[in-house]
């Protein structure tokens, strides 16, 4: 092999990494954006669920309070 086709094939090979590195950085854009969307559905998630819990403590803090209230009649 002469050198100008060592360095043909050495180009050949650096562009077709360079094709698969930008398809891998690619689907790595598409999970990052897919993994930022279920972190921000579940934030929503955990944010309800405080609610829900911040409810259910003042329910309980009524229920107690009334049975306080029976008992100490």
């Amino acid at each position: 092999m002469d050198l100008l086709s060592v360095l043909n094939e050495k180009i050949d090979n650096l562009l077709k990494k360079y094709e698969e590195l930008q398809k891998e950085n690619e689907n790595l854009k598409l999970e990052l954006e897919n993994t930022k969307e279920l972190l921000a559905q579940k934030d929503t998630e955990l944010l309800d669920c405080k609610e829900q819990m911040a409810l259910k403590e003042i329910e309980l803090e009524e229920v107690v309070s009334k049975i306080e209230a029976i008992l100490g009649k």
